[in-house]
């Protein structure tokens, strides 16, 4: 998927927000809680970031094509340089689990808010 293709299904996800921060990079984030970045290219954090479970980063981060996640890496989240290296339903697929992981970790009032 292209980073555009990526920026449309992430805004279908379920109460997922938008925004542009930091040098433009697109932020989206479910509760207020950033669950995917999609950088400008040739920016330091990688061209797509997204969080992943904790029990899949160690081998997620080390696996082709992926790398830690610059200054997020602590919190497991992992970078793509090229989008592309993924199919469609692989991009999507570790897009909801990101959206799926941060949301699960939401205060239970914030997912009744949201219709979580």
């Amino acid at each position: 998927m292209t980073p555009k293709q990526i920026d449309a299904f992430c805004r279908k996800l379920p109460a997922a927000t938008r925004t542009v921060q930091w040098e433009g990079v697109i932020v989206f984030k479910v509760g207020g809680k950033m669950f995917c970045l999609i950088a400008p290219p040739d920016h330091s954090v990688g061209r797509v970031c997204f969080k992943c479970p904790p029990e899949h980063y160690e081998a997620l981060s080390r696996s082709e094509g992926f790398r830690p996640a610059p200054y997020l890496a602590r919190a497991k989240w992992v970078a793509l340089d090229d989008p592309r290296i993924l199919t469609p339903a692989e991009t999507r697929a570790y897009l909801k689990r990101a959206h799926a992981v941060i949301a699960a970790a939401l205060p239970k009032k914030k997912q009744a808010e949201l219709r979580l």
